[in-house]
């Protein structure tokens, strides 16, 4: 039996009880709660789960799957704040109002009574039916709001993430939405999700909603777009997702001039996670925008464009092609190129890097039936293992750890993920390296390993890690390079003059982190777009800090393990529950700290450590320690 969390509980002081005003100051970010009887407030930390039932309100923090529909979880602290009623406005009373209409309704809006005004206590969520679609109803900070109920991303259900601060968490993937506005204010994905217009009637929570916003859970947020009087050129040179936030950003935060993206690949930017886990899937497929959207809202592709050189006196990018490009702000995020094998033979056909949709189509058109040999046991070929096992005649990992993802995850869990694989077939020959490739007629057709064994290698995958593209800002005045050759900037992503840099290729600074980190997830180079786009507007003030914590995800085998936080130079690591059996939390130990939470078969609980993380309310490493069982609940 496992008892249930109660260490991640924190009393926050809130905002006065009787909230008269709310002010949306920006479309955006920028809210204000102001108060009968004090001034405006600043904005106070307060993050919502749910509570154990049997708990009388005490606070209780539970790493644990939500049960019902209702979610909850900060209690005492939250109820006392809210006065007398625990949390259960009065009709009529000012903590009962609702969130304003963000624009009149047609004469085609469907209403719909989806509550009392007393059932949901402050930092409640629920699903509710309207028309023919749901809304998520949040009540938060004394007033009720409704949005889209599925994360813009891949559609996982709001419900079930994690209410933190006006906002909630995905539970998959850490996408995080202004319950109050419905726009995405972190990643992954692009689009915000519906807003829609609630009154009070008399004892009645009415939802207001429009059935185009009902029938589709994304929304494109507002864009600015280009006039021919504004001569600004601004360049993006990079097709990722770094590049693909930051043009969005730049039009959603009113920039109205030029903006050229250059990407080395042909493709329009795309889904670049997705591709190791689908290996077949058509850059058409995995487009996270289409050649619509980038006409529309006039960001004008090149693609087939790999930059040389940058002279930052002229303000001039030159191509391989001897092309060359001005600029009036540039912004660099060319990603990673992956680590090719160098062992003798490793030029043979057959040995494939994946990095592009061309690379991955190749792969999974080669290996039917084929003895299939996977370099490296990261994520990248754990991935192409798990994804290709069915496929081939046989897989086999290679790995210079003797147990994978021991370095990142720790030895109960890597021997856990390990086993999965085994499971499904997959063989491991772990602790050496590929020596030396052998084949016939130019082709592989072994692989001739450290430990002295000969494995089988029709086709050969090599998943080494990348290296930063950066050897174009070499000898640009004031770039200056990290030790393993990304750039670094500042928390607008700026590096030199009218040089930006983000993604996967940005040394940024990190406040979880206490310093300058590279990091390359999927989640971060889009906030870290943001962040650019942003920047280059000089819409931030120097040294604000980035308000993001990092989320990774991995599928395979249909399971998938989620991670937030920054879990380098751990000390210790407090595993609950059992890796084998996929379903488990651990926390990641520094010093007194818990920096960072991973867990497989748990949602939303990583989700609700990315919020305590960000907020600064994570218990203490001698609290877990003390009670490790708590990282679970029954």
């Amino acid at each position: 039996m496992i008892p249930n969390l109660a260490l991640l509980a924190k009393t926050h002081p809130l905002v006065p009880s009787r909230v008269s005003v709310f002010v949306a100051t920006s479309t955006r970010r920028t809210f204000a709660l102001s108060s009968s009887s004090s001034p405006v407030q600043k904005s106070r930390t307060v993050c919502y789960g749910r509570v154990n039932q049997t708990s009388s309100c005490k606070p209780n923090f539970q790493f644990s799957r939500f049960g019902p529909d209702t979610h909850r979880f900060l209690s005492s602290g939250v109820q006392g704040a809210m006065g007398a009623t625990q949390g259960k406005p009065e009709s009529g009373d000012a903590a009962a109002t609702a969130s304003a209409v963000a624009a009149q309704p047609s004469a085609n809006a469907v209403e719909a009574v989806v509550a009392k005004v007393g059932d949901l206590k402050d930092g409640e969520m629920k699903e509710v039916e309207v028309g023919s679609g749901k809304a998520l109803l949040v009540y938060s900070g004394g007033e009720y709001s409704a949005i889209g109920h599925k994360c813009s991303h891949y559609g996982a259900p709001l419900i079930k993430g994690s209410l933190c601060n006006n906002r909630v968490r995905c539970p998959w993937h850490g996408a995080c939405f202004n319950v109050k506005t419905g726009d995405i204010e972190d990643f992954p994905g692009l689009d915000s999700v519906p807003r829609f217009g609630v009154r009070i009637d008399g004892e009645d929570v009415v939802v207001i909603a429009e059935p185009s916003a009902l029938a589709n859970f994304r929304r494109t947020a507002d864009m600015a777009e280009p006039k021919s009087d504004d001569a600004r050129v601004f360049v993006i040179v990079g097709g990722g997702g770094a590049a693909m936030s930051a043009a969005e950003s730049l039009r959603q935060e009113g920039f109205t001039g030029r903006i050229l993206m250059f990407s080395k690949e042909d493709s329009l930017p795309y889904d670049r996670p997705k591709l190791s886990k689908a290996l077949s899937s058509t850059a058409e497929a995995l487009a996270l925008r289409n050649a619509d959207f980038f006409k529309q809202h006039g960001i004008e592709f090149a693609g087939g464009k790999e930059v040389v050189s940058v002279d930052a006196a002229a303000s001039t990018v030159t191509f391989a092609d001897g092309a060359s490009q001005s600029y009036d702000k540039v912004l660099f995020a060319t990603g990673g190129a992956p680590r090719a094998c160098t062992c003798p033979g490793a030029d043979l056909d057959g040995i494939h890097l994946l990095r592009t949709v061309p690379d991955g189509n190749t792969i999974a058109a080669s290996v039917e039936g084929k003895h299939l040999v996977v370099v490296g046991s990261s994520f990248i070929g754990m991935e192409v293992a798990a994804c290709l096992c069915s496929k081939a005649a046989s897989v086999t990992v290679v790995g210079r750890s003797p147990i994978p993802f021991a370095a990142v995850l720790g030895e109960k869990i890597g021997l856990g993920i390990r086993k999965m694989h085994e499971d499904k077939g997959v063989k491991f020959q772990l602790g050496t390296t590929v020596t030396e490739f052998k084949g016939e007629g130019g082709h592989v057709t072994s692989a001739v390993l450290g430990n002295g064994q000969t494995l089988p290698a029709d086709i050969v995958v090599c998943g080494l890690g990348v290296t930063p593209t950066t050897s174009y800002l070499k000898g640009v005045d004031g770039i200056t390079f990290s030790a393993h050759g990304s750039v670094q900037v500042d928390s607008r992503m700026h590096a030199a003059g009218d040089i930006y840099v983000a993604g996967d290729i940005a040394h940024f600074p990190l406040p979880i982190a206490n310093g300058h980190v590279t990091i390359g997830h999927w989640q971060l180079a889009a906030r870290l777009g943001r962040a650019a786009a942003q920047g280059m507007l000089d819409k931030t003030a120097a040294g604000a800090p980035l308000d993001t914590v990092p989320f990774f995800w991995t599928q395979m085998f249909g399971k998938s393990l989620r991670y937030a936080g920054y879990g380098h130079g751990h000390d210790d690591i407090v595993v609950e529950g059992d890796p084998d059996e996929l379903k488990f939390a651990a926390a990641y130990l520094k010093g007194d700290s818990v920096i960072a939470v991973a867990a497989m078969g748990m949602d939303p609980l990583v989700s609700r450590a990315a919020d305590h993380l960000l907020a600064g309310t994570m218990p203490s490493a001698a609290d877990v320690r003390a009670n490790p069982a708590s990282l679970l609940a029954a």
